[in-house]
């Protein structure tokens, strides 16, 4: 069982940053891959991007490459977003979510309860 706690959503002007971290439970932390999806309303979830458990691989949405990155600190048991560039259209609850084995887009097990991510115009 994994347990996730996402952190570091709030409100920012377009062209502002912001980082999100996710704090996950449990000892095997480099065991799961871990992502980020995002949800605004009136649209399905969505993945932004996903790194595997080593921190060697990681996959991106194109609505988000060249502006998001994800890292991960196994150490920590910690998995972050860095945003940069923000668009109103990035608004949106992010998800933390955690996946056994390798990198991949679907097929996550674990969330998190979500942060809020607004961008204002």
């Amino acid at each position: 069982q994994v347990q996730l706690v996402e952190s570091g959503g709030g409100l920012v002007q377009a062209g502002g940053s912001l980082r999100l971290s996710c704090a996950a439970s449990g000892r095997t932390f480099n065991n799961y891959a871990m992502a980020w999806f995002r949800q605004a309303p009136g649209t399905e979830r969505e993945i932004v991007a996903a790194i595997a458990g080593s921190g060697g691989a990681s996959y991106y949405a194109d609505s988000v490459k060249g502006r998001f990155t994800i890292s991960r600190d196994n150490a920590k048991n910690t998995v972050y977003l860095q945003m940069i560039s923000l668009k109103p259209e990035d608004t949106a609850v992010y998800y933390c979510a955690a996946r056994p084995g390798l990198l991949g887009i679907y097929e996550y097990d674990y969330w998190g309860q979500g942060t809020q991510v607004t961008v204002s115009s």
